[in-house]
């Protein structure tokens, strides 16, 4: 019963009303009361968590909580691109010369998800990833890879559901939903971090401010269960082919390679 109570609460609560009285809820000091039975319902591992949950003030707190710095192992291999997110990998593929790529048998334009013609041609033919957040997750968000941010911009207003049934029956959500992109100079090419907001609140905070990546490095964290899609330029990487969808992944663990050439400045 409770599962369900917080599912419809978190995850299909989309409203500008209803997202507006959830935002004041949830950094409420009354929504303390609901956070032991968020973290039994959701299984959240305490464990790894830098405190306890009688230290969470407010069910917002405990979303964007915080680990204890072992609680990652951030893969050093030179050429790995490790997972921003603790996540579900719902689909990679191929983004098409039209600058499509098909997700769930939907087509999702980049260059709506983008809106920037420059930037869209650096990712035709590439590879793109799509990694779900829900609610039980890990909120925040960290560098896939090593490399220097070149441009960083916020687009869209409103944001709908990204869960599974989201993508497969919303209207355009990836390219349309409120999301910040970072884009981040690798030593193989451009890789573009988009980060997907969930629900009509637009809960995307950036923490990172300078220009130098290193990979595992925090950059953001999102308020609710969300989206990140990545994108890769043509011939800069591969997936594991370990990898089937869907699949539960962690921050830092190793998602494919890179192809690596000398960086220019």
């Amino acid at each position: 019963m409770l599962q369900f109570f917080y599912r419809l609460l978190i995850e299909l609560t989309n409203g500008r009303w209803s997202s507006a009285i959830l935002k004041k809820f949830t950094r409420s000091r009354i929504s303390r009361v609901v956070v032991p039975s968020f973290a039994k319902v959701y299984h959240l591992n305490q464990a790894e968590m830098v405190k306890g949950l009688r230290d969470y003030p407010t069910l917002h707190d405990l979303f964007i909580r915080q680990l204890k710095k072992d609680a990652r192992a951030i893969d050093q291999t030179m050429d790995s691109v490790v997972s921003p997110v603790d996540a579900v990998i719902e689909d990679f593929g191929r983004i098409t010369e039209t600058n499509e790529m098909i997700v769930k048998g939907k087509p999702y334009s980049i260059e709506e998800m983008l809106s920037d013609r420059d930037v869209v041609s650096k990712y035709l033919n590439g590879t793109y990833m799509i990694l779900y957040l829900s609610p039980s997750h890990y909120h925040r968000i960290h560098s896939p890879v090593d490399g220097i941010v070149t441009k960083q911009w916020t687009l869209g207003r409103k944001s709908y559901p990204v869960n599974k049934w989201g993508i497969k029956y919303g209207v355009r959500t990836l390219a349309k939903n409120y999301r910040v992109i970072t884009e981040v100079k690798t030593s193989a090419g451009h890789v573009a971090i988009v980060k997907v907001g969930a629900m009509f609140v637009n809960s995307i905070e950036t923490t990172f401010r300078g220009t130098e990546l290193q990979k595992g490095e925090e950059i953001a964290y999102f308020s609710f269960g969300s989206t990140v899609v990545l994108l890769f330029e043509p011939g800069i990487f591969q997936v594991d082919p370990s990898i089937r969808t869907p699949k539960e992944i962690k921050v830092g663990e190793k998602m494919g390679t890179l192809q690596l050439k000398k960086v220019e400045h």
